[in-house]
């Protein structure tokens, strides 16, 4: 077998991820962070949303249950400091409030289709 050397990854790219109502996930995500319609997709029931980092591949399905398999997603907030009050202030569920690890601080939220998102104070919790 030939000898391969490692990708060197260095961000999320996207996440395609199914969502119970498409527009109020898309002005969930927009009014929260900022994101902007990057692509509609109409024939599929789906937006890309995102800002210059990350982007979201939102396709609708109201029938949607979230379940096993994806624990959480995590992004990290540069002002961090705003989450909790920003969250509240629009109605976010926090069900944690903030929580510390070692070299960090998170808040976790969930999002209107039930995914929950961790929201970090250090990038990858300083590891």
């Amino acid at each position: 077998m030939a000898k391969t050397s490692k990708l060197a990854a260095g961000s999320m790219d996207h996440i395609n991820m199914t969502v119970k109502n498409l527009d109020e996930s898309v002005r969930f995500y927009s009014e929260l962070f900022g994101f902007e319609v990057r692509k509609e997709q109409p024939e599929r029931n789906s937006k890309i949303i995102g800002n210059d980092n990350i982007k979201l591949c939102l396709y609708e399905d109201p029938d949607l249950e979230i379940g096993s398999g994806l624990n959480h997603f995590g992004f990290h907030i540069e002002n961090f400091e705003d989450v909790a009050e920003t969250c509240e202030a629009m109605n976010v569920p926090m069900p944690y409030g903030t929580v510390d690890w070692e070299e960090s601080e998170s808040i976790y939220i969930v999002d209107p289709s039930g995914y929950e998102i961790e929201l970090s104070k250090i990038q990858g919790g300083g590891l």
